[in-house]
């Protein structure tokens, strides 16, 4: 087997182009080079803030002659192609010195270029720009060598399917030659900042970030300062492809890149990439996630609840009948948005805990339908529905027939609620998760009904299963389940040593006082949240041996 990357050739379908994402320091931090294009009709990222860059040119090739440290081969190579990978890097500072009229090239021995001969090139921009001549010719002509191994592959994108151009692009990164300065040339670009990446991904919208440009600038902002940035792309590896999904929402028609919540759900409901899927749930509206499966939220949007409650319907076959998932709140209006968004009649009801935004419209669900109700009744009476009673109480692995024939197994998974229950539909490979997995968030596991050890242990038995998918009771369906589980264990393990260290620090301590420290990394507004998790991760520690509560509340780490 060999060593070198998968190559990824270019499709004659796109267009080749390359960016520079150019990086200077400063007493106030770090800051990054954008451009305003200027406004075209016909152009996806008019009137947005961009890098520098554009299409690669033909007469690119030749400019490798005038390249110094840096070779096709080794170009080629990086950018996992079989040949032509320095044209990007050409590319790459053409246009970055087109644009703005700065130039990584040296002159003898790896000299800075003067800024006389620098100024003399920069009367050059507009005819290297209308293509009278070459960036190779430019530099004979004032004996100067481009210096491509100043630039660091930093991440490859590639145009959603769907739109009139389309482009494969390479992005690079690099630090602001010495004594350069920023001359836009006011035909493709329109004006220049230099901001700070958190700055920048404030004002995200007004400066119309292009997906590319948020994700990347994303990635500078934790970096901190720019030794780092270039340290660290100068170590990445093999460098994933992305090819983001259009889809609908408010933004309009809008790419979606593979880290977005939408993205595996857009996957399902769009497979062939039409631009026809959605980015946002919106409560009431109903999708189509595979066939005999729907998914409605209800209108109950907030801090706990994400985008709404999703209720589910699974069903068809040849007498069209169907089940329901988490009826959700006790919203009479949402009851009928699911009734009416049943193609057929509804005969069974699944609930998977009792907490108040997932059960209590079954009750009325059922007296609008006879259906029979599923599940399991609360343990605990804080914060629960106490008055669902199922009419078959289930246990783990049950198999339960579906009015279309197909089977849903319960998966009885405690740590979030007592009684919880994932479903696993088998023929889908596709589990019910209600919020033992949430989609964008962590779950809040609050005792007494909440147990972090069996929570733990619940998401190792879900990903034991290895489904595919993974339909939440908040946000979207994912994929990649069990990396996703994955990284949710992973999390919980990194909070609990948070909380060791914490104790060590600065124990004796309340847990008011504690919640601030271990959760830093959390808006200040979430804490009292936060402090319901808190409390199960020092429950287990207790349990675990690692740490004691005195009476009047003080938590300390024990030592071993």
């Amino acid at each position: 087997m060999s060593d070198r990357p998968e190559a990824h050739p270019v499709p004659p379908s796109l267009r080749m182009a390359a960016s520079l994402v150019v990086l200077r320091e400063r007493a106030s931090g770090m800051e990054v080079l954008l451009l305003r294009r200027a406004v075209r009709a016909t152009d996806f990222s008019s009137d947005a803030y961009v890098f520098p860059g554009g299409v690669v040119d033909a007469a690119d090739r030749r400019g490798h002659a005038v390249c110094e440290g840096l070779d096709d081969a080794m170009a080629s190579q990086r950018l996992q192609l079989p040949e032509g990978g320095l044209d990007y890097y050409v590319a790459a500072m053409r246009e970055c010195f087109e644009e703005t009229g700065v130039l990584f090239a040296e002159a003898g021995s790896g000299t800075p270029v003067e800024e006389h001969r620098l100024s003399a090139m920069r009367a050059e921009r507009d005819a290297l720009h209308k293509g009278k001549i070459d960036i190779a010719s430019l530099c004979r002509s004032f004996d100067v060598q481009l210096a491509p191994r100043h630039l660091h592959y930093l991440s490859h994108w590639v145009t959603p399917l769907g739109l009139p151009k389309r482009f494969d692009t390479r992005f690079f990164l690099a630090r602001l030659p010495d004594g350069q300065q920023v001359e836009v040339d006011q035909v493709e670009t329109a004006a220049h900042r230099w901001m700070r990446p958190q700055y920048a991904l404030a004002h995200a919208d007004q400066l119309r970030l292009l997906p590319p440009t948020r994700k990347l600038l994303q990635w500078l902002d934790s970096m901190k300062t720019a030794d780092r940035a270039i340290t660290a792309a100068s170590t990445l590896d093999a460098i994933p492809r992305i090819q983001p999904r259009l889809a609908n929402g408010k933004r309009g028609r809008w790419p979606v890149a593979p880290d977005e919540p939408a993205w595996g759900e857009l996957t399902l409901t769009d497979p062939q990439e039409q631009g026809t899927g959605s980015y946002e749930i919106v409560p009431g509206r109903v999708v189509t996630l595979m066939p005999g499966v729907l998914r409605l939220a209800a209108p109950n949007p907030g801090m706990m609840t994400g985008p709404g409650t999703n209720a589910y319907l699974v069903g068809g076959g040849p007498d069209n009948v169907w089940a329901a998932i988490d009826p959700g709140p006790d919203d009479p209006a949402h009851i009928d948005a699911i009734l009416h968004a049943a193609p057929g009649a509804i005969r069974q009801i699944f609930v998977t805990h009792t907490h108040r935004d997932h059960s209590p419209g079954a009750r009325l669900l059922k007296e609008k339908t006879g259906a029979t109700t599923y599940g399991m009744r609360a343990c605990h009476d804080e914060g629960q529905d106490t008055t669902f009673v199922p009419d078959v109480t289930l246990a783990d692995g049950d198999a339960v027939t579906l009015p279309d024939g197909r089977i849903l197994r319960p998966i009885h998974t405690p740590g979030h609620a007592a009684n919880h229950l994932c479903y696993a539909l088998e023929e889908a490979k596709l589990v019910f998760t209600g919020d033992h997995v949430m989609q964008g968030s962590t779950v809040v596991i609050n005792p007494p009904d909440g147990h972090m050890a069996t929570y733990l242990v619940s998401l190792e038995k879900l990903a034991a299963l290895a489904p595919e998918w993974l339909a939440p009771g908040h946000g979207f369906v994912m994929d990649k389940p069990t990396q996703r589980i994955a990284r949710l264990i992973a999390h919980r393990l990194a909070r609990e040593s948070r909380t060791l260290d914490a104790l060590e620090q600065i124990g004796p301590v309340t847990i008011e006082a504690l919640t601030p420290v271990v959760y830093a990394d959390v808006p200040a507004a979430r804490h009292a949240v936060a402090r319901r998790s808190l409390q199960a991760h020092l429950e287990k520690l207790a349990e675990d041996g690692l740490a004691s509560v005195s009476t009047d509340g003080q938590w300390r780490r024990v030592s071993l």
